[in-house]
């Protein structure tokens, strides 16, 4: 007899800066400790040795990890990791709206652990260790591995909810990373401006091989589709994915990805005039129609303003300044980050910040992430019209030309949500304004999938897809026809 038991690990569970609960070491609550009977290699490649409950989990390791654990578990979405600790909630939270149901029943093997890097921003597990990752693998695999980097600055957790509990549920293996740095300071990461940024597309590169790997060891055949998609830095990880390393992926669908581009537009050519025109909007007066007039100048929707106080609270400051400082440490001097939610005029406020004059470097430093649209493989692109941390103006329809530009055009299409905002729990509060994304994302993924096979059936053409006059809440929560 054998007993197969993952790496193991000491570290007790540790709290985020909120209290938030951390994971703990995945060989805690339910994790489970396979006992095994050592079998002849003819057997291990038997169907029932294949597919059976966690088979060849001993087998299991993770090209070029540093750690890794591998647990068996009875569940792998979200309506089992989240008790048996497999998860993290606070990574996940307010990226889907609350009533979205959660699928169950994939039983199956999940493996957590990093990479090698120098950087301590991820408490997960209590490793306080960069560049971790989770692969899941399950029981009834359909073949197919989707690949996911964190949105914002988040973990290797935050797609459970949106993207892994649905593709799990579908049959697809999966596997997300945290990009090699987390956190509101990740630009203390790299060794020169935009340093940190080049790292999340090396670190997504990395991780597809090896989950191929993986796979290929678990199932005994390498994936016959291997997909990329993500949400805002996640989409932009497809972009650049699908832009630099084709050969790895059969197809990717983007959603409302970041667009970088050394020329802009990106996120310095818009976020200063909210950050300069929406506290004289908000504060009335005669100021206030010239300073919302500025804001759509800059790219926000008509239509948008109703969410527009949110996002001066939590969203333009913060990401102002902390990407400012990834690309232009110098512009504030020895300060980091700036100075939250300074008046024009202050020294050095990101208020007054101006991409266009700023030193050569700086525009160097960006161009080292920035996109082209010479996209190998299929992608699908989707954005909300209503989306006020990345105007679409600004983002995917300028994203869309660049890919006609470049002569991709055929490999390409793009919705455009009406009603569709940047994340999903937004959705809770104005059910009559808005419409949640996911179910939409959900429809592009499936488009691809027709796309790249099952008949290599086209996709609609590219459109901006109505908000359904009059639907209620539910059945904007389950339903996008991205068809006309």
């Amino acid at each position: 007899m054998r007993r197969v038991e993952p790496v193991p690990s000491s570290a007790p569970a540790s709290r985020g800066p909120a209290g938030s609960r951390r994971v703990r070491p995945a060989a805690v609550g339910a994790a489970v400790l396979l006992v095994l009977t050592a079998a002849p290699a003819d057997a291990l490649a038997s169907e029932s040795g294949i597919r059976g409950h966690c088979a060849r989990v001993d087998r299991l390791r993770v090209p070029g990890a540093e750690r890794q654990q591998v647990d068996c578990l009875d569940e792998l979405t979200t309506a089992g990791t989240v008790a048996s600790g497999h998860t993290d909630p606070a990574d996940w939270a307010g990226l889907t709206p609350k009533d979205l149901a959660t699928p169950r029943g994939v039983p199956g093997i999940q493996l957590d652990g990093y990479f090698p890097d120098t950087s301590t921003t991820d408490t997960n597990h209590g490793w306080n260790h960069d560049a971790q990752f989770v692969i899941r693998l399950p029981d009834h695999w359909n073949g197919g591995l989707v690949i996911a980097g964190a949105p914002g600055t988040r973990e290797q957790y935050a797609n459970d909810r949106a993207i892994s509990d649905w593709v799990l549920a579908r049959g697809y293996a999966f596997a997300a990373t945290d990009k090699g740095n987390t956190g509101a300071a990740f630009y203390r990461d790299g060794a020169r401006p935009g340093g940190a940024v080049v790292e999340w597309n090396e670190r997504v590169t990395q991780l597809t091989r090896a989950a191929r790997t993986v796979v290929t060891r678990r199932y005994l055949r390498p994936p016959t589709r291997t997909l990329a998609t993500g949400m805002s830095n996640g989409g932009y990880l497809v972009r650049w994915q699908l832009e630099n390393h084709p050969e790895l992926y059969d197809g990717g669908v983007d959603w409302e990805g970041t667009l970088w581009r050394e020329d802009g537009p990106n996120l310095f050519t818009y976020l200063p005039a909210a950050l300069r025109s929406y506290p004289v909007y908000a504060a009335g007066g005669d100021g206030a129609e010239s300073a919302r007039q500025d804001l759509l100048d800059a790219g926000f929707p008509a239509g948008s303003e109703f969410l527009w106080p949110y996002h001066h609270h939590y969203y333009w400051d913060l990401t102002q300044r902390i990407y400012r400082e990834e690309f232009d440490p110098a512009f504030d001097g020895a300060t980091e980050a700036g100075t939250p939610y300074c008046s024009p005029g202050t020294p050095a406020c990101d208020a007054d910040y101006d991409y266009a004059s700023r030193p050569g470097s700086v525009h160097d430093a960006v161009r080292r992430v920035s996109l082209t649209g010479r996209i190998g493989k299929p992608l699908i692109t989707l954005q909300g019209t209503l989306d006020v941390l990345l105007p679409i103006s600004k983002d995917s329809d300028v994203y869309a030309g660049m890919v006609r530009d470049a002569g991709r055009g055929d490999l390409f299409r793009y919705y455009r949500i009406e009603g569709g905002t940047h994340v999903d729990s937004l959705f809770d509060g104005f059910p009559d304004k808005l419409r949640p994304m996911v179910p939409c994302h959900r429809a592009a993924f499936t488009a691809l999938e027709d796309w790249i096979g099952r008949g290599h059936r086209p996709p609609p053409p590219s459109r901006t897809v109505p908000r359904p006059d009059g639907a209620e809440p539910h059945t904007l929560l389950t339903d996008c026809r991205l068809a006309g």
